[in-house]
């Protein structure tokens, strides 16, 4: 069974109204309790929204898979955000946890107190693991899960004996994250460019596994994978091996390349290679686990179990602001025996809300059975898209698992030349989608192609979409790439 939108048929939300305007008409004035009037303090200078300097666009109301605009339209959304809404907008079942966790305990101080949600959560993370995952600290964004992450490597080599172990091994073009830390061990160019003065020193980078941009004319799998391996081993011993904390990486690649999987047989190579030096491997799957690519854990296709884990968005469906650090055993054992703790922390970490929330929506995804939704659509979009895409000239590359593709546009086809990132040819493909009479939210990116160069615009539905709205998903993609592309022209640069 798949979950239900609550509150009824959702065309009829912007009729009755049920967001009322926050204009200052709108507001009840409160009585003070020192006296008797009534006040109200408003801005005594316009809002960016009010002096129009703010582009965002207002949502009204979000309903099951669909966006409610202030402006009256009705926007499909294909991306979930940055594939957060995994099981779409508005499920009663949620707000109602988070309702009743706040009526019982809204916050507690996670140093010295605890709550039920959050071991109830970490017991189900745990168990989704099947018992590798011990520990778990909850955090609220992506980039906080990521940056405790690479500090719980260090600290754990801290309580090892090895504190010498201060190097990691990224990858280009990948992303981990915009904090400091985090932004340093990423490859997106974009992203890091106004800060790379501040950055960390200590990453070293090897190619990414991309097959469509790197895989030799007539080269295997195996030999490709190889390749790879041998790029990380040369990197170990450039660093130092007995330097190197860990290797980062996603197992499918988000919005730094657009949804590229490794090759068979990449990770269980790259983790051989951290096992003979003795360094750990995180998995960055903040964007791409919790059920996108098809299993709950993205690794589980890779034939590995990584030492510490970051996951994000699919954790609470973007119901609440959370994500989460997981550490195997492995990584637990030593702490524990050495009676330390892992000296990091957030005011809002383990918050009993948050996890109320993430609790609810993973077991609303176990309850409906909605991973095995998320392999059977996906292999429908699969074909779709190759299908309705393979002939047009433009579109260099579809790949992608599960409910999480992503469609690269070339300038050439055949030489697979990217368009000059000037032209932000994936952003006009995402404006196109979003404006009448496409009515549609896809998210994109550029970057794909080395050095900030290569448009791609990824497709990542709620894990209950159906398969007429995925049929809708791609009939109106396709709508959209054509007219991007018939409104580009030679003078533009953009074709050949």
């Amino acid at each position: 069974m798949l979950v239900e939108p609550a509150g009824g048929n959702s065309d009829m939300y912007l009729e009755k109204k049920m967001w009322p305007s926050l204009s200052a008409d709108g507001v009840e004035p409160r009585p003070n309790n020192n006296d008797n009037s009534a006040s109200i303090t408003l801005p005594s200078s316009p809002t960016p929204e009010e002096d129009g300097t703010d582009s965002r666009i207002l949502v009204a109301g979000a309903q099951g898979s669909y966006l409610y605009l202030a402006d009256g339209r009705k926007i499909l959304d294909a991306c979930g955000g940055a594939a957060v809404a995994c099981i779409g907008h508005g499920v009663k079942e949620v707000s109602d946890a988070i309702a009743t966790q706040t009526a019982t305990v809204s916050y507690v101080p996670w140093g010295f107190l605890d709550s039920q949600s959050r071991r109830d959560l970490c017991k189900w993370l745990s168990q989704s693991s099947h018992g590798h995952f011990t520990k778990a600290w909850i955090t609220s964004s992506g980039s906080e899960a990521m940056e405790g992450a690479i500090k719980l490597a260090h600290e754990y080599f801290e309580w090892t004996g090895e504190p010498e172990r201060i190097n990691y091994i990224a990858r280009e073009e990948s992303y981990h994250g915009i904090t400091l830390g985090v932004l340093s061990v990423g490859g997106h160019v974009t992203r890091r460019s106004p800060f790379e003065q501040m950055l960390l020193p200590n990453i070293y980078r090897i190619p990414a596994c991309n097959p469509y941009r790197q895989k030799l004319p007539g080269e295997s799998d195996d030999e490709f994978v190889s390749r790879k391996a041998e790029e990380l081993e040369q990197a170990f011993l450039q660093a130092g091996p007995k330097t190197v904390a860990a290797f980062v990486a996603e197992p499918v690649v988000g919005a730094a390349s657009g949804c590229i999987p490794s090759v068979s047989g990449y990770f269980k190579a790259m983790k051989a290679v951290c096992d003979k030096y003795g360094a750990l491997l995180i998995l960055d799957e903040v964007m791409c686990g919790m059920g996108r690519t098809g299993t709950l854990h993205a690794w589980e296709q890779e034939g590995v179990v990584p030492d510490i884990q970051a996951v994000g968005k699919g954790l609470g469906g973007g119901y609440q602001p959370v994500s989460a650090i997981l550490a195997s055993e492995k990584v637990v054992r030593p702490m524990k025996a050495k009676g330390k703790t892992f000296t990091h922390g957030h005011t809002y970490m383990d918050h009993p809300v948050v996890c109320a929330a993430a609790l609810k929506v993973q077991q609303i995804i176990q309850r409906d059975n909605l991973l095995h939704n998320v392999q059977t659509q996906g292999q429908y979009l699969e074909k779709l898209l190759r299908n309705k895409l393979r002939d047009h000239p433009n579109v260099g590359n579809v790949r992608g698992r599960g409910l999480f593709w992503g469609v690269e546009l070339v300038r050439d086809k055949e030489t697979k030349e990217p368009f000059d990132p000037k032209l932000q040819l994936a952003h006009r493909v995402h404006k196109t989608a979003l404006s009448a009479p496409y009515n549609m939210a896809v998210y994109y990116g550029q970057g794909c192609a080395g050095r900030g160069r290569g448009d791609h615009v990824m497709i990542m539905p709620a894990y209950n979409v159906t398969r007429d709205i995925v049929e809708t998903i791609v009939d109106t993609f396709v709508l959209v790439i054509n007219d991007v592309f018939g409104k580009l022209g030679k003078e533009d640069g953009c074709l050949a």
